[in-house]
């Protein structure tokens, strides 16, 4: 396809006026997502349809209120409209705007007008038109606004065709500025603004000086003479001040004429919701069941297809052993490659029920009513309101709770709430919690109802969250990371789902699981598999050596390849490491079994309770969970002659696993979701240092 049969086409809009939606229309499940080079906003761009010898490639950009960016992503807009040489650079401007709130959306479409971009206006959402008592003169406001409209409802498909056509014919469309704002503001000023830059249109002129940006499509002579403009700042925030008056009473005069609203028309029960879900003691405790009743689907709904994908991993393994000649090939990819792949397709149904739930959420409308509710509180923790959702999905999962933060405009809230985010206790510690707490904690009641090992499993949770706020504040304080601070929240009407919406949002972010950090925990999971599976010259002379021994003659071939196995596992490469760190480990009250398994479950914090399994040569089934437990309970330290899994050890581990990072999968979501390795490498030292320093402490404490 040659390059002058691809229209592009730059969606924009404010937040909720159903531009996602449209989108989804446009392109169907032709999507890619990206990240815009050296940022870590997404770009969503699709394949549209025109006819049968032209497409249109629709860029889905950020929500926005104004031009004027007070956010990464809306400054992502406006480099967008400026930057000519930017692939991303629109032939047309697709501006969604919402029935009800068009007043406040057209703000930023008159400024994208002035602009001189071919634009289109698509009033969205005209299927609520009767009941919200509006009428619309089209032909009027399209004289008013020098622009084509299309009336739509994405969510009942209707204008879609017609918007096509009109993108089709977008070199008809007249780029003429709605009014010469700039002469009303400063003639003279804006005069020799227009003789500076005679190569622009006056507004992006305009824009160029108004914003801190360095604009790198710029030459040196016109960024020298972007900064002399700069100079006189209080000139320019008069004039901005100014602009915005000035168009807002264009935009007042436009629709005087051509849009009415009959309130007496109008039903709807918007306001009787509000005043319940904002509630300053209702709306929390509505929020706190919905939550309940999410988090109780989660568990209970992902453990059926997650026992299913495991098995039938399991059982796929087993399979690939008995059909192919035993060698390093066979176990490489029986024991490294699926068991990697497994470990990443085992997160999708909770990934896909999470994000079914939020898309849920913010199809109705409701989210935002959670994020304004929450504001007040999270602010005090260096958050926003917005950041309540992922900290809170935490306690599932990491992976999908980082991924749910990108809804935070303001990077640096963004940014601190996913650094704390894996502080939250995930489903992936309670194996280790369990059995830790199961060895060290009596079975006891407390007050006649509540049971003590209950409670401590409560309490870690409890630590875990504090820990994030804490972490927050700290971090918050110490980050020099630029970004305002400025909390906008839009009330949108209460709908529908869309389920083509829900849809496309859940497959958006499993493939963004699945081919992101799977690659990286696939990678991990055969490093693992390799240093477990080799060694020097005592791993390959196991058997040998076992079986040349007096005491093992005696005993079954079961037992003796369990010895083995043991033997092996003690001086293969990853044996030696745990050799190698005990030094550094035994502070904690650790060895190098222990050590072992804490290297191990780097890759997935639940492969600490299998780790040790195979060290005590107990298979890590259902059925014998019991007895990994006796035999962690009677294993002893030579040292002391005590249990090896005394109170002051099990406290120092269950302290170490609550504060470390020993995800690769969390790290890998991480590096994605910031775009860099800074950030993931702080995460695992930090929360590493935490953690052993909280394990020396404890383990010192109650020795």
């Amino acid at each position: 396809m040659s390059d002058d049969k691809v229209v592009k086409v730059a969606l924009i809009g404010n937040p909720n006026t159903g531009k996602t939606s449209l989108f989804n229309q446009l392109t169907g499940l032709k999507q890619k997502v990206g990240n815009y080079p050296g940022i870590t906003v997404e770009k969503k761009q699709g394949l549209c349809k025109l006819n049968n010898t032209i497409k249109a490639e629709v860029t889905d950009l950020p929500g926005t209120y104004s031009i004027n960016p007070t956010s990464l992503d809306e400054t992502l807009v406006l480099d967008t409209l400026l930057n000519e040489k930017n692939d991303s650079y629109p032939d047309v401007v697709v501006v969604v705007v919402e029935i009800e709130n068009i007043k406040r959306n057209l703000l930023l479409f008159t400024q994208i007008k002035d602009l001189k971009i071919p634009t289109i206006l698509v009033i969205n959402m005209i299927d609520q038109m009767k009941r919200k008592g509006i009428d619309i003169d089209v032909k009027k406001l399209e004289e008013s606004l020098n622009t084509k409209i299309v009336l739509a409802s994405a969510r009942k498909k209707i204008g879609i065709d017609e918007l096509k056509s009109v993108i089709l014919d977008y070199k008809k469309l007249d780029a003429i500025p709605i009014s010469n704002i700039t002469d009303r503001i400063d003639k003279e000023y804006f005069t020799k603004l227009k003789n500076a830059f005679p190569e622009f249109p006056l507004y992006k002129s305009w824009l160029l000086i108004t914003q801190n940006n360095e604009f790198d499509f710029l030459n040196n002579q016109q960024k020298e003479l972007v900064l002399k403009f700069r100079e006189d700042l209080g000139c320019i925030k008069r004039y901005q001040h100014k602009e915005t008056i000035l168009r807002y009473q264009i935009i007042n005069n436009v629709l005087k004429d051509s849009f009415k609203v009959d309130k007496s028309k109008a039903s709807d029960l918007r306001g009787i919701l509000d005043r319940i879900l904002t509630h300053k003691i209702f709306g929390y405790v509505i929020f706190a069941l919905i939550l309940l009743f999410i988090f109780q689907g989660i568990f209970d709904w992902a453990t059926y297809p997650m026992d299913l994908i495991d098995g039938a991993f399991a059982s796929l393994s087993s399979w690939i052993k008995t059909v192919l000649p035993p060698g390093t090939f066979t176990n490489l990819i029986a024991e490294g490659i699926i068991p990697g792949i497994g470990g990443v397709v085992i997160f999708i149904p909770q990934i896909a029920i999470l994000f079914t739930f939020i898309s849920i959420l913010e199809e109705t409308g409701y989210m935002s009513r959670v994020v304004f509710l929450m504001d007040k509180i999270m602010r005090k923790f260096g958050m926003s309101g917005k950041s309540v959702i992922p900290l809170i999905s935490g306690t599932a999962c990491a992976i999908p709770a980082i991924m749910a933060s990108r809804n935070i405009g303001n990077w640096k809230e963004r940014l601190v709430t996913i650094l704390v985010i894996p502080f939250t206790t995930c489903s992936a510690r309670l194996p280790v919690y369990a059995i830790l707490i199961a060895l060290i904690i009596p079975d006891k009641q407390v007050l006649g109802i509540l049971n003590l090992q209950g409670l401590t499993m409560m309490a870690l949770y409890l630590l875990g969250f504090t820990a994030a706020l804490l972490s927050a504040v700290l971090l918050n304080s110490t980050l020099k990371v630029k970004g305002k601070s400025l909390f906008v929240i839009e009330m949108p009407n209460y709908k529908i789902p869309s389920i083509k919406n829900i849809f496309y949002e859940v497959v958006e972010k499993t493939k963004a699981f699945i081919f992101g950090a799977g690659k990286i925990i696939l990678a991990i999971s055969i490093v693992l598999w390799f240093l477990a599976s080799n060694g020097p010259s005592k791993f390959k002379n196991a058997e040998e050596f076992v079986t040349s021994k007096q005491e093992n003659k005696e005993l079954t071939e079961s037992a003796l390849q369990k010895k083995v196995a043991s033997y092996k596992l003690e001086h293969s490469y990853i044996g030696y490491m745990g050799k190698s760190i005990e030094p550094a480990i035994k502070p904690m009250g650790y060895d190098w079994k222990i050590g072992i398994a804490l290297i191990s479950s780097f890759a997935a914090r639940e492969v600490f309770v299998g780790a040790l399994a195979t060290i005590y040569n107990v298979d890590s089934d259902s059925e014998n969970v019991g007895t990994i437990k006796q035999r962690m309970a009677a294993e002893i330290n030579p040292d002391t002659g005590k249990k090896r899994f005394d109170f002051p050890t099990g406290v120092s581990l269950l302290l170490f696993y609550a504060f470390a990072m020993q995800c690769v999968g969390t790290l890998a979501i991480v590096k994605r979701e910031t775009n860099s390795w800074k950030w993931p490498i702080f995460q695992l030292v930090g929360m590493g240092l935490l953690a052993y320093i909280s394990a020396i402490i404890a383990f010192n404490i109650f020795s």
